[in-house]
């Protein structure tokens, strides 16, 4: 049953449909469309949802993945930032007693998400024992990385979050030291998940076609990892600033994201006692030597200063 393709999947339809409403696809707003139904189902399947899944999806388009969701969990809860998109999803979803509608942007900022959206999901997980919360999505090309890095700074994150992004930035995701797409966003999902890239897709399977290819990726949650992190909210900051200017050598690097006033001979400490001579990139280094790298500035009292979560960008 939840697999049965709902009728706005193709792009007949979908084409009507919007003509219609007398709108058109924003695709400045990353409004493209997935209406290839066998992804679609391989996306579902993927997701491996189960009677006690909260699934949040954002991006709620015309209601098409929603509704091949809805049957198989406790609860949907779906975002739309467009008014007419809402408009036009509610009128096939009016049906579905588990599907919660919210007309909000999922993001309050690029470094925050909407309270408004956390609050119905935590709602909905707390109206059962044992519920777990997943996100399942075909994600706004011009929200996907802040939406998945905000996800992992949650107290209670998603137990696995299989979307469709952009290619780049799946390669971002899987990307291992001393590679060009190595950066914070590999670091930060690798510390806490595993990455799994199921599904390279062209163009043509979405409607209106984007100029790039994108990706169905599979990330799963890894609590031992998660645990082992001593302060999860400093490694997010200390990551993020470590990897501004990624072409500098370490030292400087890190000085500069520890701040002006770090004493030099301290920084030197730190990277005699990892083994790290100062002269490598933050590019070259393990999840394993930055969270290392991490702690032992940590441990000296040696954090950034409160203008960093201004002035960082997720790269």
């Amino acid at each position: 049953m939840a697999e049965e393709a709902p009728r706005s999947q193709t792009l007949t339809f979908l084409m009507q449909r919007f003509a219609e409403a007398g709108i058109r696809p924003k695709t400045q707003h990353g409004q493209n469309f997935l209406i290839d139904l066998n992804l679609q189902r391989l996306l579902v399947r993927t997701a491996n949802l189960q009677p006690h899944d909260v699934v949040l999806e954002v991006g709620t388009g015309t209601g098409s993945l929603t509704a091949m969701i809805a049957p198989s969990v406790a609860a949907v809860i779906t975002v739309e930032t467009d008014p007419q998109l809402f408009q036009l999803a509610s009128e096939e979803l009016y049906q579905l007693p588990n599907v919660f509608m919210i007309q909000a942007d999922a993001l309050a900022s690029k470094n925050r998400l909407n309270p408004e959206v956390l609050a119905a999901v935590e709602q909905k997980l707390a109206e059962a024992p044992g519920r777990v919360f997943k996100l399942v999505a075909n994600l706004p090309f011009n929200v996907a990385t802040p939406i998945i890095t905000n996800l992992l700074t949650l107290s209670r994150p998603p137990q696995t979050m299989t979307v469709t992004i952009q290619k780049e930035v799946a390669d971002r995701l899987v990307a291992r030291p001393a590679t060009k797409d190595y950066g914070s966003l590999s670091v930060w999902v690798q510390c806490q998940c595993d990455v799994e890239v199921v599904r390279v897709l062209p163009p043509q399977v979405f409607w209106p076609r984007p100029k790039v290819h994108s990706a169905i990726v599979h990330i799963t949650l890894r609590e031992d990892r998660r645990s082992q992190i001593p302060d999860l909210s400093s490694f997010h900051a200390f990551v993020r600033a470590i990897f501004i200017h990624r072409r500098k050598f370490l030292r400087a690097e890190l000085l500069n994201a520890l701040g002006k006033d770090t004493p030099k001979e301290k920084v030197d400490e730190i990277l005699r006692t990892l083994g790290l001579t100062g002269q490598e990139r933050a590019e070259q280094l393990t999840v394993e030597q930055l969270l290392a790298l991490c702690e032992a500035a940590r441990k000296l009292g040696l954090f950034p200063a409160s203008s960093w979560e201004e002035e960082m960008e997720e790269s």
